[in-house]
């Protein structure tokens, strides 16, 4: 299971920056359109949307690879002076806090995918289904709920962690 979680979350993250990088190219596109209205050219229409959807997917996908590296920001002046049972507690408390936002996150983010399936609402240009950024979305989020819940078990030390990740300490 652990190879599972964490081969997934590193193809979501390169999953995310394959989306970014288009929403960053596309926006190039549509800037150099905005600047060349002269010549009859124009903004990508959409754009705005666009890429508030792609960014939101990129995000959703990243974060699992992230928080299985530990790689969030955190501040760690003091962490290393903390005896290693107190890191421990503080890791196993700080992971049973990310999963319950987590699962709060993907909950609501569920209920607004059927509220905005059920209302029909559109975007402005485009009129794509609102609901269809956050279906998307909603797909890494949920898998983002499972390495979440396994990086709790790997902090409570119910589970081996995978080879090259540590549970006491940040760092990879």
């Amino acid at each position: 299971m652990s190879h599972f979680i964490y081969n997934t979350s590193r193809y979501l993250a390169w999953f995310g920056g394959l989306v970014l990088t288009l929403v960053a190219v596309m926006s190039v596109v549509s800037i150099a359109g905005r600047s060349l209205s002269f010549a009859g050219l124009g903004p990508v229409p959409g754009d705005f949307e666009l890429v508030e959807a792609g960014t939101a997917l990129a995000v959703f996908s990243f974060l699992p690879w992230c928080h299985l590296k530990r790689s969030h920001a955190d501040v760690a002046m003091f962490w290393h002076s903390y005896p290693a049972a107190l890191q421990r507690i503080l890791i196993g408390l700080t992971d049973a806090l990310m999963l319950f936002v987590w699962l709060l996150l993907v909950w609501r983010m569920g209920v607004m995918t059927f509220e905005y399936h059920a209302n029909g609402e559109v975007s402005f240009i485009l009129q794509m289904p609102v609901w269809w950024g956050y279906a998307a979305s909603l797909v890494p989020a949920v898998f983002g709920c499972m390495a979440y819940a396994w990086r709790l078990l790997e902090s409570l030390q119910l589970v081996a962690p995978q080879a090259g990740f540590t549970t006491a300490e940040g760092g990879h």
